[in-house]
């Protein structure tokens, strides 16, 4: 890792933090092992007047910490990094991964190789499985994102229903559809270009809505399986949270809006609203907890309604700039995940 101060560097490691700051040094620690030294790393401190990051550049020297006024989720967070860094790539890393030494290499070279790379995504296993000394896909990225064609995002190595082992099953790189924030390698003047994260999702699903925004231009996504980085998962909001329902649901309705293409919008947004009284409905038999999910269900739709002009703007925008139809982005993706899962069983 080179020093903060010195310049030029390839690439930069944009980190924001929200209060845990033993879990951040878990990170930084790891970062230090890896073999590719051509790398700062800037970490983001959402915490503002909570701050746990006092004197943490005693601790880790080569670090640069920017300090905001308040939370500007994920999406807010990366976004400042990116506007503060000036290399080549950087790396969009949640504060609770940790990387293996050759994680970087992989990335670097995989990337110099092709000009049109928009994003790559390492393989991301989880930290709570490896402590018990298995090798088991996150939930969170795992082998490489996809989606299905009414708009519900999946991955290689899980989907909604479960985490495979990792058995070197997709160890070979592939096209993916969107690559994990838990570690997305990306060049810098690409994402400057499509204004970053939009940082009005606060957090959840936005690394699906740039890359989404980057294949509509004409850049790939792809895996780097040689490249692994260990994430723990659940540091923002738990599993089950209402405001991790709340995120998700409004987050994808307005992915969908703003990026599908007319006729197909019109033929899946009255299937996905059903779907989504359909899960505020699910939601409803777990009890007092399902029946805050649900609540966020219902909120997430108002929400949307009322900032509609908004979305419509921004579609407005993503639709004018595209260069590739829906019929070649979604080839080969199956109507449902649950479609998806059954084919891969056979």
């Amino acid at each position: 890792m080179k020093s903060s101060s010195t310049a030029p560097h390839l690439v930069t490691i944009i980190i924001p933090h929200l209060k845990n700051r033993a879990m951040l040094e878990s990170c930084l620690d790891s970062l230090r092992l890896t073999s590719w030294k051509d790398f700062s790393v800037l970490v983001v401190d959402n915490g503002g007047e909570t701050s746990d990051l006092s004197g943490i550049e005693n601790a880790y020297p080569e670090i640069t910490v920017h300090r905001l006024s308040a939370n500007a989720g994920y999406a807010g967070g990366c976004n400042e990094g990116l506007n503060r860094s000036s290399s080549k790539y950087v790396v969009f890393m949640n504060d609770d991964a940790v990387v293996d030494p050759g994680w970087l290499d992989c990335l670097v070279n995989e990337a110099e190789r092709d000009p049109l790379i928009g994003a790559l995504q390492p393989k991301i296993l989880s930290l709570k499985d490896r402590r018990e000394g298995r090798r088991v896909f996150d939930y969170a990225g795992a082998a490489g994102g996809l989606i299905d064609r009414l708009g519900f995002p999946f991955c290689l190595g899980r989907t909604f229903i479960g985490r495979e082992e990792d058995r070197g099953q997709y160890d070979g790189s592939r096209e993916i559809f969107w690559a994990s924030g838990v570690a997305m390698f990306a060049p810098r003047d690409l994402l400057v270009r499509l204004g970053g994260f939009d940082a009005g999702f606060f957090m959840h699903m936005e690394e699906i809505d740039l890359c989404w925004r980057m294949r509509l231009s004409g850049y790939s996504v792809r895996s780097v399986p040689k490249a692994v980085v260990w994430h723990e998962g659940g540091a923002s909001l738990q599993e089950g949270s209402p405001m991790k329902a709340y995120y998700n649901h409004r987050n994808a309705i307005a992915m969908l809006i703003r990026n599908r293409s007319t006729f197909a919008l019109a033929l899946i947004l009255p299937v996905r609203v059903l779907l989504e009284a359909v899960a505020a409905f699910y939601y409803l038999s777990g009890g007092v907890a399902g029946a805050a999910r649900a609540k966020m269900v219902v909120r997430a739709a108002a929400d949307n309604l009322h900032g509609i002009g908004e979305i419509l703007r921004k579609r407005r925008q993503i639709q004018q700039t595209r260069v590739v139809g829906d019929r070649e982005l979604f080839r080969g993706a199956p109507l449902s995940v649950f479609l998806f899962r059954r084919a891969a069983q056979h």
